[in-house]
């Protein structure tokens, strides 16, 4: 890049004045993660939007690391941010408002410009694609007070959710971590998630009625977004995204809960998908391929905290093959196979969805004309109707 486009990134972007980072200390912005060096003071050129901040602090030698803390910000052009490191809490905090005034300041005098690291421009695409859904009024809604999200806070949290064996492990870990009995102390609550229970078990509903329910959750999808979203089914995307990425960078295990908890009342949905609510099924398949290639890409040199111990990888113990995922994308998949009508955007991502799982997990699915392939001879009278819309022709 010559100087003059860099100057121009570098006043149009917004910056993040990270001072006294200890070295070692895993930092991350997005899909983006480093081990801090000596001279470390921040990232310069982030593009104006939402982004995700997140760190782990290492031990002196940088061979153990704390559990991350993440946070969002919502990114101004020109804007700067400042955090300082409180050696005795290991975390970032607000400077007050005048000692910040002044740091402001010398950030736009460049007085700190060769101690900040530029944002890669080459992966901010993969990050708008796993967060586009997510707005300033999904993170003021589900955001934790003070807005740093932790696992090190959520040992009350995993005790009452139904766990995997991998779960549970980590769920083990955290009661028996000495960061578990720091967070008792502060007594800090986590994310304000919509509650999605996994059964319906409403006793008002007659038991043949209440079955049905939970065969089939079209139903209480509609009411969710009715009630929880405001009838705006962007923001239930919007919150898939959120626990999405505090699960993937920020390591939160009642995030992952929360995806799961999505993901499942979507997937268990038989009759939306091909009725009144396809486009948010296109949507939401959508939304799972690219969060999935993004945290199984094979490309892990990029990111050098995978080396020390902490990835912005998706570890394939979350996602072994007979794992929630595999059970829901398998009955999807054959809902699409009956069904007489497809939506051509929603054939087309189903099997980028299922070769992405194939190809990246080794998953094994039956094979099938309806998603293997969008044509189908004139005299099968067994293919569905593909409804082609401009993207899938």
């Amino acid at each position: 890049m010559d100087s003059e486009t860099a100057l121009k990134l570098v006043k149009h972007g917004a910056t993040l004045l990270l001072l006294d980072v200890p070295q070692f200390t895993l930092f991350g912005i997005d899909t983006q993660m480093f081990s801090v060096g000596p001279l470390f003071k921040g990232v310069k050129m982030i593009p104006p939007g939402l982004h995700f901040v997140y760190y782990s602090s290492s031990s002196r030698h940088g061979n153990e690391f704390s559990p991350v803390v993440g946070f969002f910000i919502n990114a101004c052009p020109s804007e700067v941010h400042v955090r300082r490191w409180i050696q005795q809490e290991e975390r970032l905090a607000r400077l007050p408002e005048e000692e910040e005034e002044r740091y402001t300041t010398a950030v736009r005098n460049l007085e700190f410009d060769c101690h900040l690291g530029p944002y890669s421009l080459n992966h901010y695409a993969d990050w708008k694609r796993i967060s586009n859904y997510i707005t300033k009024s999904t993170i003021e809604r589900i955001e934790p007070i003070g807005g740093e999200i932790t696992v090190s806070c959520e040992s009350g949290v995993v005790d009452s959710v139904p766990q995997m064996a991998m779960e549970k492990a980590l769920a083990e870990q955290l009661r028996n971590s000495k960061f578990s009995e720091s967070a008792g102390r502060i007594n800090r609550r986590g994310c304000y998630y919509t509650s999605i229970p996994r059964v319906i078990k409403d006793k008002s509903i007659p038991g043949d009625k209440r079955t049905y329910l939970n065969l089939d959750k079209t139903q209480f999808l509609e009411t969710i977004i009715t009630k929880e979203y405001e009838g705006e089914e962007d923001l239930l995307l919007g919150e898939l995204q959120f626990a999405f990425i505090a699960f993937l960078m920020g390591q939160s295990l009642e995030a992952f809960f929360q995806w799961k908890a999505l993901i499942d009342l979507l997937f268990s949905c038989t009759e939306a998908p091909f009725s009144t609510r396809t486009q948010l099924f296109v949507k939401f398949i959508k939304v799972i391929y690219y969060q999935l290639k993004c945290g199984l890409q094979q490309d892990k040199k990029n990111h050098i905290g995978a080396v020390a111990g902490a990835s912005v990888v998706l570890d394939d113990s979350w996602l072994y093959k007979d794992c929630f995922l595999h059970r829901l994308f398998k009955e999807f998949l054959s809902l699409v196979q009956e069904a007489s009508v497809v939506d051509g955007d929603l054939l087309t991502w189903t099997r980028k969805l299922k070769e992405l799982l194939e190809n990246s997990l080794g998953w094994e699915f039956q094979q099938n004309s309806a998603v293997d392939g969008l044509y189908f001879e004139e005299d099968d009278e067994f293919a569905p109707v593909v409804v082609m819309s401009d993207e899938s022709a």
